[in-house]
């Protein structure tokens, strides 16, 4: 009798670690979704491959953190959904934010950016206040009535976004009664709607306007008002990975805060934005 307790025992704790032991994973090898639409975070270069910031940074990251990944490109709204189907492990140019805390985990920040308004020259919407200056909307005080006059000029207009952004969420809890918010799949096609007069204004991430603003066919287009970041703008940027994936984070916080110690995270923005995009891991 006593064997057959010893062996049920055994048995049942076999039977109880089994899926534990199925479960645990070595991470030898990591799916990472990366929109390639977003330049100069990512983009798909003449060949058809991606690059970009976001490229040259996780392939350096992935060698730091000892495992294999693989790229996998995706459309932007789909991201998170395909990281919790099991589709990838890691998405690439998350940013941090309340909302997206509630379903996804994320890493600390490899980046620190701010988004601003992208408007025509000479365009219906005037210069907005504040051009080139950084405001925190979690200082109301000061932010609160710099908002409400970029309000008054965007009143009765149409501002362009990109669908499943925090940038979205801001211009409606914003200005969402007072505009008409238009939402894309990627930034470039909001651009070409503002440079064709379809939108009045566009709003997006600093680093991406920058970058596009270098670029021939666009000397029409400048940015205006100020470097925004606070409230529910996600201008820190992680990467995102399903819950619980504790290990997983491990690596890739040693890996991001090593690059940003070694200067790595500075010689690759300074690359492709010719901003220091540092962070201070202090956002999340």
């Amino acid at each position: 009798m006593k064997n057959r307790n010893l062996f049920a025992a055994v048995f049942g704790a076999i039977a109880f670690l089994a899926p534990l032991a199925a479960g645990a994973k070595d991470w030898t090898h990591v799916k990472v979704g990366i929109e390639g639409a977003f330049p100069p975070w990512n983009l798909m270069d003449s060949s058809g491959k991606l690059a970009g910031f976001d490229v040259d940074l996780i392939n350096d990251l992935c060698k730091r953190a000892k495992v294999d990944c693989e790229l996998i490109a995706g459309e932007w709204n789909a991201m998170i959904p395909s990281l919790n189907a099991g589709k990838f492990d890691l998405v690439m140019t998350l940013g941090i934010n309340e909302k997206r805390k509630q379903v996804v985990d994320f890493t600390v920040p490899y980046a620190s950016g701010v988004a601003s308004f992208l408007l025509l020259k000479d365009g219906p919407v005037p210069a907005l206040p504040l051009t080139g200056e950084r405001l925190n909307l979690n200082d109301k005080a000061k932010a609160d009535p710099v908002m409400a006059d970029i309000g008054k000029a965007l009143k009765g207009k149409t501002v362009g976004v990109v669908q499943s952004t925090s940038q979205e969420q801001l211009i409606n809890a914003y200005f969402g009664s007072d505009v008409t918010v238009r939402a894309y799949k990627n930034s470039g096609e909001r651009d070409l709607d503002l440079k064709a007069g379809r939108i009045d204004a566009g709003f997006d991430s600093g680093v991406y306007e920058t970058s596009v603003l270098g670029k021939p066919g666009n000397e029409d287009l400048m940015m205006s008002g100020p470097l925004v970041k606070g409230a529910m703008l996600a201008t820190e940027v992680a990467l995102g990975m399903r819950k619980g994936e504790t290990d997983l984070k491990a690596k890739f916080d040693d890996a991001i805060k090593q690059a940003a110690k070694d200067g790595t995270i500075k010689q690759l923005s300074e690359k492709w934005s010719k901003i220091d995009l540092t962070p201070t891991f202090d956002a999340n």
